[in-house]
């Protein structure tokens, strides 16, 4: 991969050829390739958006190619809302320099200037009048090879026609016809498999009951074995679960984990092996004002996707074809060339849609699973599924947290010392990033070592710390971090890292310093914030929900607000959040307005907001992994409870459309103040606040009777 180049955004500079971005087709379509991947988020319909702009062409003459590690540019992971940010400036720059370059030919063939020329639907026109010279004419006459300048203009907004509109998303027919999942491609011949999980790292396999396993299969079915890995394998799909169902009854392993009840806890991670860094502002030696203190915690939560992983493989003629539902099919491609010992070019991965993400679950391991099967048997493609029990047992959990905020403030009430202390084990283990692995590849021979424990850099919006700097005006602001070394299970990303707890913490800290000072919550927070897009997105929310009518504290019904700007670069949202609190809490509805710049489709932002105030909703009022002896015990709908249709309220979004700045991701924005709005007014409704998460039954009924 090359270095960055300079002024390009960052996908372009390390994909430096036009060639690897578009593509004239015979067919008179365009096809565009993004490294970036459809997770339910509606991001490739909108970069379609940009290029059919860009390049003055109808939606129907855009193809999209996403997720191809032989076709498209490597852009990574699908991650931390950087698709449109990056993506789409980068798309926009190609499609804008592409169109550059064919008007310039065009105007060499028709003997005029690019200025006589414009284009409609591909086709030239000079002065006005078509011709029959198209791109696909003149395009083969271009070295598309050549490396980006960045040097072309994009259009102005003031005259765009597609970008800013409400687009249908290209993936949702598919997906509600059952067509697009990697779940429903069942190939003719095709072999299907599930896998006997190593219980834990350095786990050694010491006996399995093959007889046992063989009669809950029913028919045959192969047992593949390599060292600590386990497999089996058959045509029939109900006779491989069968024996994967009864597997673990039936093996003996030696090392197997044992967690104690009190590790499922974010308490626990306080005083743990830790690697610990300072940011910011030093501490004062000697401090003055009031001491306000308070300590807020998550607990370990999973992705829970709503189907398991799944992958598909085929090793035919010395090359290895995956189809995988991961975010990233570039380092995917080189994480199992690495495990597997094969030539980066004998493996080509490839993106197919799975049933939600958002985050690093249980895709990439389950690619490696097929992928290790496939090699051992040539010509068969694979299907490797995991069970639910495999998918909340050893997928990587978003990581728990404790944030204890110390903030000293003035005679008025006004904060101006604010410390924000974070215990938090790392919240990105993505294979290839130096800190994680593939899950099988330390149960085959010869297993890599241990990563070493790290969290994203805080130029790239922290880990554990994302979104622990306050964006109010604070004089002083710091940072401890300490980076739990030793967590009893593994962790990585998931939507917003650690930014929901700290928002969760700072915003309920923010409600109690308005008390504390006689303040209405949402008047000091405007008195603490000079961006006047963050002004905006708050008053606006409070405005909607009618924040002026909001009665007094302890009656049992609540009305919370907070607010954010993702990892304080991305976009801006506020949420207000009306609620009853009786021996639950029960959401009766939930205003969301956010700010992302120029909006490529408003109704796929609408899309996320409303989706990432359910998430923070869920993850807020339900969610917890539990764990105990050998591994996680919550391995079902059942223990492990999400937020249910019918507990979902009315939810208006909005979106404060700004044409005329550069888009900002949104796809993370709405999670954390929802969940921290929830908080807060779970707070407003008991009279007291809940500082632990998630705010369930047993933990209302502990305030309503201490």
């Amino acid at each position: 991969m090359t270095t960055d180049t300079p002024g390009l955004p960052a996908s372009l500079s390390v994909n430096p050829r036009l060639d690897r971005w578009l593509k004239f087709q015979a067919d008179k379509t365009v096809r565009i390739a993004t490294g970036k991947v459809e997770i339910g988020q509606g991001v490739v319909t909108a970069l379609s958006q940009i290029a059919a702009e860009e390049l003055d062409l109808p939606l129907d003459r855009v193809v999209m190619l996403a997720g191809d590690s032989d076709e498209g540019p490597d852009e990574r992971y699908t991650s931390s809302s950087l698709s449109i940010m990056v993506s789409g400036a980068s798309i926009r720059l190609v499609c804008a320099e592409a169109r550059a370059l064919l008007m310039g030919r065009a105007a060499l063939r028709l003997n005029c200037s690019p200025d006589d020329l414009t284009v409609e639907a591909g086709r030239f026109a000079v002065n006005g009048v078509p011709g029959e010279l198209s791109y696909w004419s003149v395009a083969p006459e271009i070295d598309w090879s050549q490396a980006p300048t960045g040097n072309a203009a994009p259009k102005p907004a003031s005259d765009y026609r597609i970008v800013g509109q409400n687009v249908p998303r290209h993936d949702l027919p598919a997906k509600l016809t059952g067509a697009a999942y990697v779940h429903d491609r069942i190939p003719d011949g095709v072999l299907h498999a599930r896998v006997l999980r190593q219980p834990g790292r350095g786990a050694a396999l010491l006996s399995l009951d093959e007889a046992a396993v063989r009669r809950a299969a029913g028919i045959g079915i192969e047992i593949f074995k390599l060292a600590n890995f386990v497999a089996f394998i058959g045509p029939d799909e109900a006779a491989v679960e069968a024996a994967a169902a009864v597997a673990a009854e039936h093996a003996q392993w030696d090392g197997v984990p044992n967690i104690a009840p009190a590790q499922q806890e974010a308490a626990w991670l306080k005083g743990q092996p830790s690697i610990d860094n300072h940011y910011g502002a030093p501490i004062d030696p000697a401090p003055s004002g009031r001491l306000v203190e308070a300590t807020f915690s998550r607990p370990y939560v999973a992705h829970a996707s709503m189907a398991p992983s799944c992958a598909l493989a085929l090793y035919a003629d010395d090359h290895l074809t995956i189809w995988s539902h991961g975010q990233g099919m570039h380092p995917l491609r080189r994480n199992i060339a690495e495990v597997l010992d094969l030539p980066l070019e004998a493996i080509t991965a490839r993106h197919l849609d799975g049933a939600g993400c958002y985050g690093h679950n249980g895709a990439d391991d389950a690619a490696l699973d097929a992928a290790i099967v496939a090699v051992n048997k040539p010509d068969h493609c694979i299907r490797l599924q995991w069970r639910r029990q495999d998918e909340f047992g050893f997928e990587p959990f978003g990581p728990a947290m404790l944030v204890t905020m110390r903030v000293r403030v003035d005679e008025a009430g006004q904060p101006q010392d604010w410390t924000s202390e974070i215990w938090s084990p790392t919240h990105v283990q993505r294979p290839g990033t130096g800190s994680g692995f593939l899950l099988a590849a330390e149960a085959l021979p010869n297993p890599p070592a241990a990563p070493a424990p790290q969290d994203p850099a805080e130029e790239a919006g922290g880990g554990g710390t994302r979104n622990a700097a306050p964006y109010y005006d604070i004089p002083n602001c710091r940072i401890l971090h300490h980076l739990v070394t030793t967590p009893p299970v593994r962790t990585s990303a998931l939507r917003t890292l650690g930014a929901l707890p700290n928002v969760f913490a700072m915003e309920a800290m923010m409600d109690d310093l308005a008390a504390m000072a006689g303040a209405d919550p949402l008047a000091y927070r405007l008195a603490l914030l000079s961006d006047p897009r963050a002004r905006a997105v708050l008053s606006d929310a409070a405005a909607r929900a009618g924040w002026d009518r909001r009665g007094e504290g302890g009656t049992g019904q609540g009305l919370g607000m907070a607010f954010a700007r993702y990892k304080n670069t991305a976009a801006y949202a506020a949420v207000v959040v009306a609620l009853r609190v009786d021996e639950m809490v029960h959401l009766e509805h939930i205003w969301v307005v956010a700010d992302a710049g120029l909006v490529i489709n408003p109704d796929g932002v609408r899309n996320q907001l409303e989706g990432g105030a359910v998430q923070g909703a869920s993850w807020a009022l339900k969610e917890q992994v539990r764990m105990a002896g050998p591994g996680v015990t919550s391995l079902d709908w059942d223990s492990y409870p999400i937020l249910r249709f019918s507990e979902v309220p009315d939810i208006d979004a909005a979106v404060l459309n700004h044409p005329d700045m550069p888009s900002l991701g949104v796809g993370e924005c709405a999670v954390s103040p929802t969940a921290a709005a929830i908080g807060n007014g779970v707070a407003h409704a008991l009279g007291v606040r809940i500082y632990d998460m998630p705010l369930s039954r047993e933990r209302i009924m502990a305030k309503l009777i201490a």
